[in-house]
């Protein structure tokens, strides 16, 4: 299992994928707001989406799990 961790601290905006869901590597997952810029967060694989740890409105800290895909 692959977990993908947030970049920099900054508040969930969207979520562009679901539980189950096939991704590819560099598929854009989650949209962060820092700073009032928007920070895509790209799989560095392919796999399946196992689950999604954030919801919209949640704010996260650098390294924090936002997803895990098998």
């Amino acid at each position: 299992m692959k977990e993908t961790t947030a970049t920099m601290a900054g508040m969930v905006l969207n979520i562009h994928v679901s539980e189950g869901d096939s991704v590819t590597k560099g598929q854009v997952l989650i949209i962060l707001e820092s700073m009032k810029m928007e920070i895509p967060i790209e799989s560095s694989e392919e796999g399946i989406v196992d689950a999604i740890l954030v919801g919209v409105g949640d704010f996260v800290n650098e390294g924090d799990v936002l997803v895990t895909i098998s």
